[in-house]
């Protein structure tokens, strides 16, 4: 068939940025040159799409296998470009945030911690690549344990606990911090909530 390697493109381009919540976390500082790679075959691809729209219109539409081609392109390329990181939402999937915190650092990095209804959590970094890690968690009276971590890529560790104080910085008892804890820290590490639904939670046990 002519142009099988681009549909073949065509199609591992689709499935590779529709999975990116599976494989991104795992890459570390190898995330953003996939990206790259990922916008660069994006462009190939659009101007594929140039081409084959060029020749079609010259031969007047009448080689089938082009029209497909283009059909196929369009498919891709237009969703993707609406949504680039993929048109199903797998965060949704996974279950409802119960309580999400982040925390921005220098560079425009940005920490981002979600803990789920299902006692599952993840925390995402993003700083020169990006980072996941993932376990779960239970809670005993006002803290926090998390259980069963599996770290991403070059990390070694990560927190066993953590408590929800009130921010230190505004008061008014509207605005709580997530203050994680490893056990022989002292100081801890603060996050900004900006959702917290703990509550829902008080009468449901996870299943182990």
């Amino acid at each position: 068939m002519k142009n099988k390697g681009l549909i073949i493109t065509t199609i591992i381009f689709f499935l590779t940025v529709n999975t990116t919540y599976y494989w991104e976390g795992k890459l570390g500082l190898f995330a953003f040159p996939a990206f790259l790679i990922l916008v660069v075959i994006y462009l190939g691809l659009g101007l594929a799409l140039i081409r084959q729209i060029y020749f079609a219109v010259k031969e007047k539409f009448a080689d089938k296998t082009r029209l497909i081609n283009i059909g196929l392109l369009t498919i891709v390329l237009t969703p993707t470009f609406l949504k680039p990181f993929g048109l199903i939402d797998f965060d949704k999937i996974e279950g409802d945030n119960i309580l999400i915190a982040e925390r921005e650092g220098a560079a425009n990095c940005m920490t981002t911690l979600k803990l789920k209804d299902n006692f599952t959590f993840s925390e995402r970094s993003v700083c020169f690549g990006v980072t996941e890690i993932k376990g779960n968690y239970h809670l005993q009276n006002d803290t926090i344990y998390f259980d069963n971590v599996s770290l991403g890529r070059h990390e070694n560790e990560f927190y066993q606990f953590a408590v929800v104080e009130q921010s230190k910085f505004n008061k008014d008892g509207k605005h709580f911090d997530l203050k994680l804890y490893k056990l022989t820290d002292t100081i801890g590490h603060e996050l900004r909530i900006t959702k917290n639904e703990l509550n829902k939670l008080k009468n449901k046990k996870p299943n182990r």
